[in-house]
């Protein structure tokens, strides 16, 4: 793959042969407004977002990008917007583990000067 990074399909366990970035770029041509790729290897892992896959897309595409699959700790949401490029974050298990409250991420990155809805 050229970017590196290769789609993969059925909850990350079948790679398809493609290369991810040419496939986000594909999606935008197609009429997408939004991209949410996942990170299978970060995926629920709480280890942090992959940035170096998150940023590929988001600099190859001009539609937002959401940051998917890793979020551990309060700075791994910044990163995923200023070294990551995402427009959008995406978290489950630090919330569902009540590891992060969404109010304590919301004030953290507005302390960062990240703007958040409401």
């Amino acid at each position: 793959m050229q970017s590196g990074f290769e789609l993969v399909v059925t909850g990350g366990t079948r790679p398809v042969g493609r290369d991810a970035v040419e496939w986000a770029r594909q999606c935008e041509a197609l009429g997408a407004g939004v991209l949410l790729p996942t990170s299978m290897d970060g995926d629920g892992t709480q280890a942090g977002y992959d940035l170096e896959f998150t940023r590929s897309i988001s600099d190859a595409v001009g539609v937002p990008v959401v940051a998917s699959g890793g979020a551990g700790k309060l700075e791994d949401f910044s990163e995923a917007v200023v070294r990551g490029k995402a427009a959008i974050l995406l978290a489950a298990s630090v919330f569902h583990f009540r590891i992060l409250s969404i109010r304590q991420v919301k004030e953290y990155l507005r302390l960062q000067g990240i703007e958040v809805l409401p």
